[in-house]
């Protein structure tokens, strides 16, 4: 099953922002993945791309307007004050989309802190093990988000099981991240998890069985996709990725 593509679809192009502005901890692989995303547009044909830091784009006039998605890549701490996030949230209740990459969980993580953005990515980052190559899971291999993604170089593999029933593996070096409330908790149940993995190939997991890593939910009028992926450069290189990025932004445009 192929993602859809709004040229595929007859849908008109739109632009989404990729925004990568970060209040704590910064991570190398940013200009890999603004890169890799604007690639990503140009070759899909599906949607344009802006990309900055600049918050005043949130509380200007027609500053989001514009969009159909916001791509939170990789922002940490408390990046929005509180009338961006309040455009944020006017944003998302108009019925458009966002989509977060890895440390976007790492945002608004305090106490403190509106809980509201936690609930919009699903998980909030509580800690992580060094990096390791662990095994992950996709319990919907059916869904536009990761359909297209398997099988592509350096993805996932097929295995059959006794039952005959195909499970999906795919082996990624990463940070693992574990979260301060159980995402499918946190988020009250809403989530649709996309790629879960397998703590017995790794050490440092502490959700046990049942480990998110990747997910979509319809969440306040909007749709919010989050991948906990993308902690090296070459995360931004993979084909397979790259697929589940493009899927988690027509599937958040409401394209897929």
């Amino acid at each position: 099953m192929a993602v859809a593509s709004a040229s595929s679809t007859g849908a008109a192009p739109f632009k989404i922002l990729i925004f990568s502005r970060t209040a704590a901890y910064r991570h190398a692989s940013i200009p890999a993945g603004i890169r890799a995303l604007q690639q990503l547009a140009a070759r899909s044909g599906s949607f344009a791309a802006d990309a900055g830091e600049d918050a005043s784009v949130f509380t200007r006039a027609g500053g989001l307007a514009a969009y159909r998605v916001i791509v939170l890549l990789q922002c940490s701490g408390a990046f929005l004050d509180s009338a961006a996030l309040g455009a944020l949230k006017a944003f998302v209740r108009s019925g458009r989309g966002v989509v977060g990459i890895h440390c976007a969980s790492f945002a608004f993580t305090l106490p403190s802190d509106d809980p509201w953005y936690g609930r919009l990515v699903g998980g909030v980052f509580a800690n992580h093990p060094a990096p390791q190559l662990a095994r992950l899971t996709v319990p919907d291999p059916a869904h536009p988000i990761v359909a297209a993604s398997l099988g592509k170089r350096g993805g996932a593999r097929r295995r059959q099981q006794q039952q005959q029933l195909p499970e999906w593996e795919w082996e990624w070096l990463d940070e693992w991240y574990n979260f301060k409330t159980h995402p499918r908790l946190a988020a009250g149940g809403g989530l649709h998890v996309l790629l879960a993995v397998d703590e017995q190939s790794y050490s440092g997991g502490t959700h046990g069985q049942d480990h998110p890593v990747a997910w979509c939910q319809e969440f306040d009028g909007g749709r919010s996709f989050y991948t906990s992926l993308g902690h090296f450069d070459e995360a931004y290189e993979d084909e397979a990725f790259m697929s589940q990025l493009l899927g988690g932004i027509l599937w958040t445009a409401r394209v897929s």
